[in-house]
């Protein structure tokens, strides 16, 4: 163990206080800049950035728990498919060829900047909230009382598609570090109809156990390889996982000082700046490969 990647500590502080003002997956952020900063290896890259997420996640869920808004029976039903889902995945990522996983990385990236840049205004979203309390049934399924004292009564919609959608995120999170944190949010305001509230702090307890379980997968795969690959995740972990346990602290705070949409269009604009690049770069480099194989090919035939 060294002390090569000190400079992450800081670095993490940063992205951990934007990730969790944002609500976006840290991993999001880690994992392009292992690839793409760091030269890691693909797989060190995305099962190291799912370790870091793991710990920025346990704190805002710590946060989350103390408020009471968390849904756990609506979180069991959807962790019985996401934590199976994100096995898969990791184990799949295994099998993948690097260059897809990180073509499927760049391609997630738009996604994710997509869903920011057509996130509905604060106002759309207050309206959301009244539209689901108007239409909710007389005898709601669910009813949450919060540690304000708050009750929020609602019933559950759209279970099976719920599950369905649930299940790709986390497959995405196994295999990719991300994906699981954005589809959440969609489902479980939009179509679930579940109070804002209780959806984001039910959508961040269902991607902290189900991160954690991915990123154990992924632990148990360094421990077989060994050798260079554990030590790269030891020696990055010990500096990213304490910046982001003080990062997330301080993005609570950030939040409620500045323009959410301003952040989310910000964070819009920089998941396709980086998107390019992945894809640009893994572009590049097939395509010199390829004419290298064409020039290799020419010869023999000259020959």
């Amino acid at each position: 163990m060294n002390f090569d990647y000190w400079f992450m500590f800081p670095i993490s502080i940063v992205i951990a206080t934007v990730a969790m003002a944002s609500g976006v997956e840290g991993a999001t952020f880690f994992t392009p800049l292992f690839i793409l900063a760091l030269k890691l290896p693909t797989e060190v890259a995305i099962g190291t950035g799912l370790i870091t997420e793991v710990f920025g996640f346990s704190s805002g869920l710590f946060a989350y728990f103390r408020k009471g808004l968390i849904d756990f029976k609506l979180g069991q039903m959807l962790l019985l498919v996401s934590i199976p889902s994100a096995i898969l995945g990791t184990w799949l990522g295994k099998l993948i060829p690097a260059d897809a996983l990180k073509a499927m990385l760049g391609v997630g990236l738009f996604v994710i900047a997509s869903s920011f840049l057509r996130s509905p205004e604060h106002q759309d979203l207050e309206l959301l909230d009244k539209d689901i309390k108007t239409h909710q049934s007389r005898t709601p399924q669910t009813c949450i009382t919060s540690s304000d004292g708050e009750t929020v009564c609602y019933t559950v919609a759209n279970r099976t598609e719920g599950r369905l959608l649930i299940g790709i995120g986390a497959l995405f999170l196994g295999m990719v570090s991300t994906g699981l944190g954005e589809l959440n949010g969609y489902f479980l305001i939009q179509r679930c109809r579940v109070p804002s509230k209780v959806a984001v702090a039910t959508s961040v307890f269902i991607v902290a156990i189900t991160a954690l379980i991915a990123s154990i997968g992924h632990i148990f795969q360094f421990a077989q390889s060994g050798g260079e690959s554990l030590q790269t995740v030891l020696n990055l972990v010990i500096f990213t996982a304490p910046g982001v346990l003080i990062g997330a602290q301080f993005g609570s705070i950030v939040a409620t000082r500045i323009s959410q949409k301003l952040l989310e269009r910000s964070m819009g604009i920089l998941f396709i700046i980086v998107g390019v690049i992945v894809l640009g770069e893994l572009a590049l480099r097939n395509r010199d490969t390829a004419l290298g194989l064409i020039n290799s090919a020419s010869l023999a035939i000259h020959i």
